[in-house]
């Protein structure tokens, strides 16, 4: 297996996240004309949380952008060669756990249309259609991670094994009172 490590990006890796978003196989064909002229700025990078999966040469395997002020992922993209490894959920897991250590009780994400059913699968749940305006000729989907929920959920299966642990305990401590 290949190691990953996530990482803050920086301004340096501007033209890698470029280049991965301008060849995206995801935005060929009607959508191409989306990320074409499209530019991962270093400024960017430095003012927003945007987060880089690399192997153990440095290669670039994916990235995401999160805007905090609008609570909104903004770009999310893995490398054609690095699909379905598991780095966009590795991705989206951190996105959500930087999300909560911001202080955001959800995050916002109007989704490329072929990803809506990956964004499903991590954990989004769909809130409406965002209509075509301007250059973009169709419809897209509207999701949001709702990040309380998902920490709800957790403490509740944490407080249920603690719950669990303290019920298979209890008879040990009776029958060592017995003796």
């Amino acid at each position: 297996m290949v190691d990953i490590t996530l990482r803050r990006a920086t301004a340096e890796d501007s033209k890698r996240l470029t280049r991965l978003v301008r060849t995206s196989s995801a935005y060929a064909g009607e959508y191409a004309a989306m990320v074409s002229g499209y530019q991962v700025g270093g400024s960017y990078i430095e003012h927003h949380p945007v987060y880089v999966a690399v192997d153990q040469d440095d290669r670039v395997l994916g990235f995401y952008a999160l805007l905090l002020d609008e609570a909104e992922l903004d770009l999310a993209f893995v490398s054609d060669e690095a699909q379905g490894r598991g780095i966009g959920r590795l991705l989206m897991e951190h996105m959500v756990a930087e999300g909560r250590a911001a202080g955001l009780t959800s995050i916002r994400v109007v989704a490329h249309p072929p990803a809506e059913e990956f964004y499903l699968r991590t954990g989004a749940r769909r809130t409406g259609t965002i209509h075509p305006t301007g250059g973009i000729h169709w419809a897209r989907p509207e999701l949001r991670f709702d990040l309380t929920a998902a920490a709800d959920a957790a403490d509740a299966d944490a407080d249920a094994a603690d719950a669990d642990a303290a019920a298979a305990d209890a008879p040990a401590a009776a029958d060592a009172d017995a003796a």
